[in-house]
């Protein structure tokens, strides 16, 4: 793939529309153009410790950023045309959905996700111990050493669809 977003969503609990940080790589003619990242004010707002034990964000992290719809306005623009891709699509496009529902916001029908985790499943197979998304990014030569950083985990993401997709 020569143009797309790659795109990470972490949350603060087991609400998938508590979005506290978001992480986009656009990629243009297959290099890097913009990184994007931005802490945002879940919803609802609280944190479940297995959640912040994961990415180490806390309430106190996201108590001044802005609430989703502020973030996600700022955002939009660099996604014009672009396909999105996430490592385990069906994660962050639930994210996305659930933000947009929560927020009382209309889903844009031109989203299209696509999944490097399922195309690293068909490509790599059994080579692989898991299709994670640290396991994949190595098998394609890229050190992911921030793993839960939305920023990191997307352009990780990225490299893997410009070597897979």
């Amino acid at each position: 793939m020569k143009d797309f977003a790659a795109i990470d969503f972490e949350t603060a609990n087991y609400h998938r529309a508590s979005i506290c940080s978001i992480g986009v790589v656009i990629v243009r003619k297959g290099e890097i153009a913009e990184r994007l990242y931005r802490l945002v004010r879940p919803y609802p707002n609280f944190y479940c410790r297995v959640n912040t034990s994961i990415h180490g964000l806390t309430r106190s992290d996201t108590d001044l950023a802005s609430p989703f719809p502020i973030v996600w306005h700022e955002i939009e623009p660099y996604l014009k045309g672009l396909a999105l891709v996430a490592h385990n699509s069906p994660f962050d496009e639930s994210c996305l959905r659930a933000a947009f529902t929560a927020y009382e916001m209309e889903y844009p029908a031109n989203y299209h996700f696509l999944c490097t985790c399922r195309a690293a499943r068909r490509i790599f197979g059994h080579a692989l111990p898991d299709h994670r998304l640290p396991t994949v990014a190595r098998a394609c030569g890229y050190d992911l050493t921030s793993h839960h950083h939305a920023l990191a985990d997307a352009e990780a993401c990225a490299y893997i669809a410009r070597e897979i997709l």
